[in-house]
């Protein structure tokens, strides 16, 4: 349910929406770009980046989180409810960014397209200090929400790009094997990159990951560790002084040698518990942007950095 700031800035933004919808095309309320590209609007880079691999040369892709902004706390303005409104097809996670929702809402278009049902969104959202938990172990908890940094699961990745895929072809017919062909060549990278995360985690000295904010939960998952996050799925959800406490004991206790700092959150929690602790810092990059701080142009360079980062930090063989 809406709040009523929310609504106030929906009903503000209803005449823009209006001439948005109004210049639509047949296909959904959208308008097809210069050369006949098909304009794509996503939420956050990592969908972004999926609808470019998967779209190739017959789409335009606009993100609406930009570069060295924190998607968690993403605000649109008029301008990008509006050329939201212009978009073919609107790639988005409902329950990620609340803003996002409710300008796709506001809309009510068929250019929408949800990944969250397909995105296998299992791990419940981790209260600060605990890792990430399956659904069934978060029953009869109250804090709800399911963690939705899914992407740095290479897996659960391939699944969303390959359902872009079908959206894409779906509103761009003409192109539909292209855009199906592109899914399983960009499909198979990522199921490569699982293979190199696999093996390169597969003996470590250390399975504790000590991160800045708790978006590791799929990727602590899938290779078998075991996610403390200082902050919760939010960086804004920060610990109070008994957690920074307990915190510190079990960087001690566990013998972590690594607490890992972050490319877009500021790095004041991770050093003074990994100083308290007895640890060393280092960055490791949950890829919810990329700026001029981040390891790698791409997604696949930055978690190849991601990587090479966890097998010296966690002491891997």
């Amino acid at each position: 349910m809406f709040s009523p700031t929310r609504l106030a800035a929906v009903a503000a933004l209803a005449p823009l929406l209006t001439v948005a919808a109004c210049g639509g095309g047949s296909d959904g309320g959208g308008e097809e770009s210069p050369g006949g590209k098909v304009p794509v609007s996503a939420a956050f880079y990592a969908l972004a980046y999926a609808a470019e691999q998967v779209g190739g040369e017959h789409v335009t892709v606009a993100t609406l989180t930009k570069p060295g902004g924190e998607p968690h706390d993403l605000e649109l303005t008029p301008k990008d409810v509006v050329d939201l409104g212009r978009a073919q097809v609107v790639v988005y996670q409902k329950g990620f960014q609340p803003a996002v929702d409710d300008a796709v809402a506001s809309q009510g278009g068929a250019t929408a397209f949800d990944v969250a049902p397909v995105a296998g969104l299992d791990l419940a959202a981790p209260e600060e200090g605990h890792e990430g938990e399956s659904a069934d172990e978060h029953a009869g908890h109250d804090h709800g929400a399911q963690d939705p940094h899914f992407w740095l699961d290479p897996t659960k990745y391939a699944t969303v790009a390959t359902a872009v895929g079908e959206r894409l072809a779906a509103a761009d017919t003409e192109h539909a094997a292209d855009y199906r062909a592109n899914a399983k060549a960009f499909a198979a990278k990522l199921t490569a990159l699982d293979g190199e995360f696999k093996a390169g985690l597969a003996d470590c000295k250390s399975r504790d990951l000590v991160t800045g904010h708790a978006a590791f939960g799929y990727l602590a998952h899938r290779y078998d560790l075991h996610q403390v996050g200082i902050a919760g799925i939010s960086p804004d959800a920060e610990p109070d002084a008994a957690q920074m406490k307990d915190l510190v004991a079990h960087v001690k206790e566990a013998k972590v040698g690594t607490v890992y700092a972050e490319t877009l959150v500021s790095p004041a929690l991770a050093q003074t518990i990994a100083k308290e602790g007895g640890a060393q810092v280092a960055v490791l990059d949950p890829v919810e942007a990329v700026t001029d701080k981040s390891a790698g142009s791409d997604y696949l360079e930055i978690m190849r950095s991601n990587l090479a980062t966890l097998k010296k930090g966690q002491e891997c063989g």
